[in-house]
């Protein structure tokens, strides 16, 4: 619904059924992800949004980091192994605000949708 070209790419190259390349950053509450800086703004708004917004917070910043990439992912057709490494090699050095203001986006996006349908 979000981005269908992502997702025709991840279901199309390999078994993403189970997404592995995101498991870190749901068991550490993306803390590997985030440099020291920005992980607190990412936990306090994750924390809060999930009373005020929705409790799926965490997986709408999820879908964030990936939409955020989504160029380079598409660009290099992306498999499974590679999604591990790029976001391996990523860790620290995103842009918690971007990142913040697109689960954000992506909430509102999927609440008028809903909306729409009723």
């Amino acid at each position: 619904v979000v981005d269908p070209q992502i997702f025709t790419l991840l279901t199309s190259t390999s078994d993403f059924t189970h997404l592995y390349f995101s498991y870190r950053w749901f068991l550490l509450d993306f803390k590997r992800e985030m440099s020291y800086d920005c992980i607190f703004r990412v936990w306090e708004t994750i924390w809060a949004a999930t009373r005020t917004f929705t409790p799926h917070f965490p997986l709408f910043f999820a879908l964030a980091m990936v939409t955020n990439y989504r160029d380079v992912i598409i660009a290099n057709n992306m498999d499974f192994t590679d999604m591990i490494k790029f976001f391996n090699e990523m860790a620290e050095r995103h842009d918690c605000v971007r990142l913040l203001a697109a689960a954000r986006s992506h909430v509102k996006c999927l609440q008028n949708l809903v909306q729409h349908l009723r």
